[in-house]
Formats: C-alpha cells, structure tokens, sequence
C-alpha cells in the first residue's frame, strides 16, 4: 500500500518544498490547502515535475473547526491508512497591530499555530494508528527563544481577544507564544499517543528564505528587511529535506516528543541559571530550548486550552 503524507501549506514555501520531496520519492501526498484556486496550479506542477501523479488537493483551512471537521471527514472517506502528518501552515502577519480573531473566536495565531492541529490530530489519529510507522511533525521557529526571558509568558487569558480594549497586541509576540505553545502541544500529545504507536515531534525552524507569495503579503518597509534576511538565509528545500528526514528515516524511527533543530539535533531544556549573563548564553545554544516548555503546568494549560475551545459541535 502506499506511504500516505498529508502537507497542511503545501502550496507556498517550505510546504511546497516538502511537497516536491515527498512526490520524488513516491509518496501519495495530500496538499492540505485553504486556497484550492491558487493550490491547483502548484498541484499540477509538482504531478509534471516529479512525474508522480498521486498528489491529491483537500480544501483545508486549518484556522476553522468546521473546515477541519470536513476535511477529516473527506480523509476518512479516501485514506483508511495515513503514515505522516506535516502541521506546516501557520500565520504570522507581519507589520500587525490590530487584534485577528477566527470565525471561531479564537486569537488567529492561535487558532491556525495551535488549537487547529491539536483538533486535526485527534481526528486523525486512528488512520494514522494504522501505519506500522506513523510520525506527526511539527514545524516550530527560533522566535521560542525570547522565553529564555524568565518574564516573558504566554496571555492565556487573552486568546479569545478579551482585553483587545486595553491590552496593546504584537503579532511578533502572539505568535511566538502560539509556537511556544506548538512545541508544548508536541510533548503533550506524545505521551498521549505513545501506546497508539504514533511518534510527535517538533522541528525548530531556522532563517530560511522567505517565498514571494509571503513577501507580498508584507507591508512595503518589512518587504524590504524581508528581501535582505533571504540573501543570508537558506533555501527552502534545505528544511524540506529536514522534514523527509525526521518523517522517514531509521534514524528517528521511534522518537517521539522531541524539539529538533535544524542540524537535526535533538534539544534539551536549557541548564543554564536564570541570571543575565547566563541568559546570554543559553540564546546562543542552539542545543538548547527554555524551560518555560519543560515546565508541566503549562503543558496542561495549552492542553485544556485547546480541549475547551474544539469541544463545539459542528
């Protein structure tokens, strides 16, 4: 039977990339895409390229609990069996100072970073039970490690825009908290998914070159920065190597609730004090992740986040 991966953003940036690797090498990929008008032309494209022609399109808009609902729905119908699942979509909107809520009422970040691959995880985790090797990824960024800051924490108490009246919003802020919260997800999910056989892991994403459709979106000054950082970044295939890697080879067969660099080394939570100097440090080892992710407490807190805002009937 063939190896099933399903790619959430695959038709713009690393997504696509992984997409291309994944088709060369024979999988059946399902492109899980919010945008099917623009995700046909990159469907196609990769079919000619690869000369792979089992690259199915499933309209997903990962934010929505309803669009997650009837994409599991159709999954459930086409593949009775899935070996990996890619959570690579996620929403940043540079240049943001105006809170953005889901149709669901969920800050943006959150609700596409976080609480929809929680709840699309937990759908598909018996087609993924049936792989004799099922891996989850998920794509995190180094923008986690400005929680080595001891006072910098996650506004649980604002995902549903309650002081958007007088509380200033970042959207730099919001969404590191909502990969902070990605990476604790990670973990928490591995323990509930270890007896089913399925690993969950999380990549920590390096600068890598930005695409041209993500530019765009830019406002003109951050286009600019934009266009700077790709001329010392790395391309695109390069992380989508790293994926293909961490979802298929020996190496990390049974590894499971790890944060992964992107040399493809497996982090630990930081050792170093809580002093500035130290701090200091700690930002520039790569090895490293803050404690603020090892800490049980919030695991549990991102845990009954997201189980509070999916229990909904659709």
């Amino acid at each position: 039977m063939d190896k099933v991966v399903i790619i959430t953003g695959a038709n713009s940036g690393i997504g696509k990339a992984a997409a291309y690797r994944f088709a060369e090498e024979g999988y059946r990929v399902v492109m899980a895409c919010r945008n099917l008008e623009k995700s046909k032309n990159v469907q196609q494209e990769i079919i000619e390229a690869t000369n792979n022609p089992q690259i199915d399109l499933l309209q997903l808009d990962i934010s929505s609990i309803v669009s997650i609902h009837q994409f599991h729905s159709s999954v459930k119908e086409t593949y009775p069996k899935l070996d990996i699942l890619i959570h690579n979509a996620a929403f940043l909107n540079h240049g943001n100072k105006n809170y953005q809520l889901s149709g669901d009422g969920i800050e943006l970040s959150f609700a596409t970073n976080v609480v929809g691959p929680f709840l699309l995880t937990k759908l598909l985790a018996d087609q993924l039970a049936n792989s004799d090797d099922a891996r989850i990824l998920h794509a995190c960024t180094t923008n986690i490690r400005h929680f080595f800051d001891p006072k910098r924490k996650i506004e649980f108490d604002n995902l549903q825009g309650e002081f958007e009246d007088n509380r200033p919003y970042s959207t730099y802020k919001m969404y590191g908290d909502s990969k902070m919260a990605l990476v604790m997800l990670t973990f928490k999910l591995a323990e509930e998914l270890k007896d089913r056989h399925i690993s969950v892991n999380a990549i920590q994403i390096s600068a890598i070159k930005l695409s041209k459709e993500t530019i765009q979106k830019m406002e003109s000054g951050w286009k600019v920065a934009a266009r700077v950082q790709n001329l010392f970044s790395a391309p695109q295939e390069t992380m989508a190597d790293t994926y293909f890697h961490l979802c298929t080879s020996n190496e990390f067969k049974g590894i499971t609730g790890k944060l992964i660099n992107a040399k493809r080394t497996i982090m630990q939570p930081s050792h170093y004090p809580d002093t500035p100097r130290e701090q200091m440090k700690q930002f520039f080892d790569q090895t490293v992740y803050p404690k603020y992710a090892a800490s049980e407490r919030n695991m549990e807190l991102v845990w009954e986040l997201c189980s509070k805002l999916t229990a909904v009937e659709v």
